[in-house]
């Protein structure tokens, strides 16, 4: 279950939206087994972080409520973990993501656009990552807002940038835009996958702007070539 941001508690009232009348969502098509955005597959990604070397001291949970079993790994150049994709409908209000559409909305998301201005969870492929703490502190592995990230499921990459901060003991949130785009029903009401999605971050990287999905899909089809290389 999908809870509340950082932002949200800090942005208080003033920041929220208007409320817009929900669009009806469209049927997500069922994923085929080899399609992807770049030119690595999903495959190849999989097999790069199929062992684990655990840099999270301890482990976080997917859901509230649920046992903490999903660790952070860590590779010379990127992080991962595999869990479950939350909705995440932050940021600019548009349609499908507003007060009426998600009662936990938040006009706010942690990183901003060039101009200043949140980020659009509907149009912006992004990850949440969860904030720094005893855990993890995803800082201490070259990992802010901006990194870039290819997330798998069910045979597709999505590349993303990092672009909100959630609770600190949970894990497995993207935006609207990302399960979207990977056939996951976005709707932030009862969308997301309850396993299966992997998270990889590459340390250290970052797509500039960072609202730019152009700019994260060519740092992340060059930095997902040399992943799989073990560069």
């Amino acid at each position: 279950m999908r809870v509340q941001s950082l932002t949200l508690a800090v942005a208080g009232a003033a920041l929220l939206a208007p409320s817009m009348a929900a669009a009806a969502e469209p049927r997500v098509p069922a994923a085929p087994t080899a399609l992807r955005e770049g030119d690595v597959r999903a495959t190849d990604l999989l097999t790069r972080v199929r062992d684990c070397t655990r840099i999270s001291h301890g482990r976080f949970r997917s859901d509230h409520g649920k046992r903490a079993s999903v660790a952070v790994c860590g590779t010379r150049h990127a992080v991962f973990w595999k869990a479950d994709l939350d909705i995440d409908c932050d940021g600019q209000p548009g349609p499908r993501c507003n007060r009426r559409t998600d009662p936990l909305f938040s006009a706010a998301t942690a990183y901003r656009q060039s101009d200043g201005r949140a980020l659009s969870a509907e149009r912006l492929p992004y990850v949440v990552v969860p904030a720094g703490g005893p855990v993890w502190n995803p800082a201490d592995d070259g990992v802010r807002g901006g990194s870039v990230a290819a997330v798998v499921y069910r045979g597709r990459v999505q590349y993303a940038v990092v672009g909100d901060i959630g609770p600190r003991g949970l894990i497995g949130e993207a935006s609207y835009a990302t399960a979207k785009a990977l056939g996951i029903d976005p709707n932030p009401r009862h969308g997301g996958a309850p396993s299966g999605v992997t998270y990889i971050v590459f340390k250290n990287s970052q797509a500039r702007p960072i609202e730019s999905h152009a700019a994260a899909v060519a740092a992340g089809r060059r930095l997902a070539r040399r992943f799989v290389q073990g560069e």
